[in-house]
């Protein structure tokens, strides 16, 4: 059984090196200048898992940001809450290419390292709950109002089916 201390210390590593490069990259250059195509804050609203015999926590909250760095690509992380009640940090990069962009849809991938499962032998770290995740996405976007309806791979390890994830999506600028 985990104590509170360890879950506690576990959420706060990643927090103080979040931090830690934020205030690292906000002294020497804005937001607004590595963001120029748009800064998006993202709302994990929940997921649905293409498993009927087995129950998952499909209310999963969470909070990220999305940093376009240029028409195509953007930098992504953030926190939730996951399926399996376990709190799972996520980092990596979004490809959005021009070519699937029809009017307000998009189509899209994400790929970085996530938190919080086990992964097994394709995990990194000692007990194997940092891995890596690469997934489709649609994007629906309006003005500065969008969603996101992600397509995550199943986790064998962790006994995870595939899984649509939602996200509602706000753009600062």
């Amino acid at each position: 059984m985990k104590t509170s201390a360890t879950v506690s210390k576990k959420i706060r590593i990643p927090l103080t090196l979040a931090a830690l490069i934020a205030s690292g990259a906000a002294s020497n250059v804005s937001a607004a200048e590595v963001c120029n195509d748009g800064l998006w804050a993202d709302a994990m609203i929940g997921s649905y898992h293409v498993h009927p015999k087995k129950h998952f926590d499909q209310f999963n909250p969470g909070v990220g940001v999305e940093c376009w760095i240029a028409p195509q690509w953007a930098l992504a992380g953030g926190y939730f809450r996951n399926s399996l009640t376990a709190p799972s940090f996520y980092g990596g990069g979004v490809w959005a290419p021009e070519f699937a962009h029809w009017g307000y849809i998009r189509l899209a991938a994400m790929g970085g390292l996530i938190s919080g499962y086990d992964y097994g032998k394709w995990g990194i770290g000692h007990d194997h709950k940092l891995g890596p995740v690469l997934a489709p996405l649609i994007m629906a976007e309006y003005g500065r109002i969008a969603a996101n309806i992600i397509l995550i791979p199943p986790i064998p390890s962790s006994d995870l089916p595939f899984t649509l994830g939602f996200q509602l999506r706000v753009k600062f600028w």
